[in-house]
């Protein structure tokens, strides 16, 4: 069923413009034409779901991955350096942290040029990934065995990305499940409020804003693209949790 969850929005995402015709032809809004109906300007519903995936997909990836990257690098200098340097990097994202992530969408996307959204929320999720990985670096940082590299001359690459990177993986994997549905959920947030996308995207979170004045009239207009967003994100949890749990029974 977890896989069921994932492939099905997962393949209409990757692989859905493929089966797209060059040419897309127009009706009367929320009509019952095609497989879906039309949706308000008259388009395919179905067209523009097949249409509406691969762009929330790939920027919740890469929003996601690069955020990690950003957050754990500077989590790790944090950890690492003198109390002063770890104080003047952590107080800033202190100051992120204090200002809900719609309110900071908003603002950063009002200053920021268009096609930013995929830095925008790295910037929302560089903050709690960056306190994860200096916390989880700290602790480790503590053990005896650090403290032996450290007395055999080990180099700080080697103590840090070699040793105490690697043994936070599992803590980091997990916390991505979350952190990625969070991506999804923002970057649908986004799309939503007409952050980042032009209004008549064919994207699945503008599908469902600017179809839902027609819910009674094509419900489906709205359903099966917040669905298939509702899918994506449980799919992507459930399979992230199961694949932990293996990693974790395989171990013992």
């Amino acid at each position: 069923m977890r896989l069921l969850l994932l492939a099905v929005p997962l393949a209409i995402a990757l692989a859905g413009p493929w089966f797209v015709p060059e040419e897309l032809v127009r009706d009367a809004p929320f009509t019952d034409l095609g497989l879906l109906g039309t949706d308000f300007v008259g388009r395919d519903v179905w067209h523009q779901v097949l249409l509406g995936g691969r762009a929330l997909a790939l920027t919740a990836v890469l929003a996601t991955a690069g955020a990690y990257l950003l957050g754990a690098l500077w989590g790790l200098a944090a950890a690492t350096m003198p109390r002063m340097a770890d104080e003047a990097l952590m107080r800033p994202l202190d100051v992120l942290l204090a200002v809900p992530s719609l309110l900071l969408l908003l603002v950063v996307a009002a200053l920021a040029p268009d096609g930013a959204l995929v830095w925008i929320v790295m910037l929302v999720h560089l903050p709690d990934i960056a306190r994860l990985v200096r916390a989880c670096a700290l602790e480790i940082g503590a053990r005896p065995a650090v403290e032996a590299m450290r007395l055999q001359g080990e180099s700080w690459w080697r103590i840090t990305v070699g040793f105490v990177a690697r043994s936070m993986t599992r803590v980091l994997a997990t916390d991505a499940g979350t952190r990625m549905t969070g991506s999804l959920y923002l970057i649908a947030a986004a799309s939503f409020l007409g952050v980042g996308v032009p209004p008549d995207a064919s994207d699945w979170a503008v599908m469902v804003d600017r179809n839902r004045g027609g819910l009674f009239l094509n419900p489906w207009a709205v359903l099966a693209p917040a669905l298939l967003i509702v899918m994506l994100a449980v799919g992507l949890n459930l399979t992230v949790d199961r694949v932990l749990k293996k990693a974790h029974h395989d171990r013992s």
